[in-house]
């Protein structure tokens, strides 16, 4: 009986470490590789609802053109200089180029004045120096 008992102890300090490792597994697992597909879901989403006539995306399969049309959950694009329009779903829609471009201009303007502001600062402290 003495033996059963220290048997039966033993066994449940394992199972709330075991019960802790898989917490922490999951846990791990959220954060790691649930979380950010989500995110990148959302973001993805976000970008093909924000499309507007004008802009240049790329769609899954390849196919680059200027969007001519929105609907609701469809686009009419424009591929090329012979002006041949294709109507596809929203979801088909892997990148808009036009805003990629335009948030590569704010991230580099951005950059400018950053190192700008720096530089003034380096300059004015030489200054300070100096004297």
């Amino acid at each position: 009986m003495q033996n059963f008992l220290t048997t039966t102890a033993a066994s449940g300090a394992g199972l709330g470490s075991t019960v802790i490792m898989l917490v922490l597994m999951l846990a791990v697992f959220y954060f790691m590789l649930i979380r950010p597909e989500n995110k990148r879901k959302k973001e993805a989403e976000e970008m093909r609802s924000a499309v507007k006539t004008g802009d240049r995306i790329t769609t899954i399969g390849g196919i680059m053109g200027t969007v001519v049309h929105v609907k609701e959950d469809r686009v009419v694009l424009e591929t090329g200089a012979d002006q041949v329009r294709i109507e596809i779903a929203k979801w088909a829609i892997s990148s808009n180029d036009t805003a990629d471009e335009a948030a590569k201009a704010q991230a580099k303007k951005a950059q400018e004045a950053k190192a700008k502001a720096k530089a003034e600062k380096k300059a004015g402290k030489a200054s300070k120096d100096a004297r």
